[in-house]
């Protein structure tokens, strides 16, 4: 079977570091890798809406945001197909059938939206649009029938909700749908890259990222500000390296040969954090290195953006010629669909003819 990737973000803002490693970056490396014979990417703005639906203007100016982020970082139009997803009417109608395979204590179980729910204090004022909204996801996976979705650990159960009704709709229809894998990020430490102080997951909402278009002394700064061991007071206390939000950047960012350019004094990392562990090793210093490492990854996207933010007509081109490609796709998958659940009407022509019969045998 021919491969297929569907993955997204939802342009509420910006784009992170976190992601930069639990996705963007592995993007790029699948796109050029020769290995996926389509690659979808969506900018899920409806999905964005169901949570700012007060703030329509917020999702509205963001879509440019993303669409900087995506290019800067090295997603190419031409390997990659860059959509909108309001521009894709088809995935609406697909949710709307998968809506009958999926209980509402199901959605509740589900650990995703219980977090989310949670994050934004929806409680029992919760929009039904967010609540449902797993299955907007299926939908958007199915319609291009994904068979490699590559996103962070946080979304495998969003993943597995949409195998359930892959599943539910080939055994109550006809086999239609292709059942989709997860493709987590290779390094351990990217599957979940921790907010600059410290909180589990880096978030816009809770104003602790580092984003890819950030300038460099901002970056500094919110490099020298991270969380480390609260307990590492002196320079000669020992440090803990678990739960120290620097050394787990390190673990996502730092490779061998940075040590040679940037802090010769030690080989490697496990010899660096083997210094901070028995003590004698300062926080400002280990900093230093991070940031000098993230500036190193971060300078060629920031100079790429800088000169893309002057072709912003040319970027709407790409997203719209991509919604159109994205689009015929959809509507092929959508009439896959209609045809199984026996609701192609009009093209049904041994239907007709049977009716036909049926109404006319007596006369």
């Amino acid at each position: 079977m021919e491969k297929t990737i569907l993955t997204g973000d939802r342009p509420t803002g910006k784009l992170h570091l976190g992601h930069y490693v639990g996705s963007l970056k592995r993007r790029v490396e699948l796109q050029n890798s020769g290995e996926y014979k389509d690659i979808f990417i969506m900018i899920a703005d409806a999905q964005a809406l169901t949570d700012n639906s007060e703030n329509p203007e917020k999702v509205r100016q963001n879509i440019i945001e993303v669409a900087l982020d995506y290019l800067s970082v090295g997603l190419d139009p031409e390997k990659s197909t860059l959509f909108i997803q309001s521009q894709i009417p088809e995935l609406c109608e697909l949710a709307f059938y998968y809506m009958n395979l999926v209980t509402v204590s199901r959605l509740q179980r589900n650990p995703t939206v219980k977090s989310e729910i949670q994050m934004r204090n929806f409680e029992a004022s919760i929009p039904v649009g967010f609540f449902t909204y797993p299955i907007s996801q299926a939908s958007d996976i199915t319609a291009f029938k994904a068979t490699t979705v590559p996103v962070g650990e946080d979304q495998l159960p969003m993943l597995e909700q949409t195998k359930e009704i892959v599943r539910k709709f080939n055994s109550v229809y006809e086999e239609t749908l292709i059942e989709p894998e997860i493709l987590l990020p290779e390094n351990q430490a990217c599957l979940r890259l921790p907010g600059t102080d410290g909180k589990a997951k880096m978030s816009k909402s809770l104003n602790n990222c580092i984003y890819l278009s950030d300038s460099a002394e901002d970056v500094r700064k919110k490099v020298m500000s991270m969380y480390t061991d609260p307990d590492h007071l002196q320079v000669s206390d020992p440090g803990k390296i678990e739960g120290n939000t620097v050394f787990t950047y390190l673990d996502a960012f730092c490779k061998p040969e940075h040590f040679e350019k940037y802090l010769p004094d030690y080989p490697n990392l496990a010899e660096l954090k083997a210094h901070y562990q028995r003590g004698g090793l300062g926080d400002v210093k280990v900093k230093r290195f991070l940031n000098a490492i993230l500036e190193e990854e971060l300078a060629p996207i920031r100079e790429r953006r800088q000169e893309l933010e002057t072709k912003i007509p040319e970027i709407y081109d790409i997203l719209k010629k991509g919604s159109e490609k994205a689009k015929a796709v959809a509507a092929n998958t959508l009439n896959d669909v209609k045809n199984a659940m026996k609701i192609n009407y009009f093209d049904d022509m041994e239907l007709i003819k049977e009716q036909s019969e049926r109404y006319n045998s007596g006369k």
